[in-house]
């Protein structure tokens, strides 16, 4: 099985998804470094007692200890955007 595309479908947009990662998870609670927010997933690996390689050979990663740390970040930054939106709608409505 093949690497999965971590491509946007606006790529215009991805500084954009770097500054709303760092945004939320600083508001997590977890230090973030504004020029590598990627960087948190070691920060919260480390909390949920899972190892990781920060040379990027994470070969031997379960699967699943992977899609916690994923889905921890990906889960928060989830809750902002219906959140920024639900504002959003809600500031149109008459």
């Amino acid at each position: 099985m093949g690497r999965r595309s971590r491509r946007l479908l606006v790529p215009e947009a991805g500084a954009a998804m770097q500054s709303l990662k760092a945004n939320v998870m600083r508001q997590e609670g977890y230090a973030v470094d504004e020029n590598r927010p990627d960087d948190v997933k070691y920060e919260v690996a480390s909390e949920m007692g899972i190892r990781m390689n920060r040379n990027g050979d994470n070969g031997n990663m379960k699967t699943e200890d992977a899609g916690h740390v994923g889905g921890k970040i990906g889960g928060a930054m989830i809750r902002e955007m219906i959140r920024m939106a639900q504002e959003k709608l809600a500031k149109r409505q008459p």
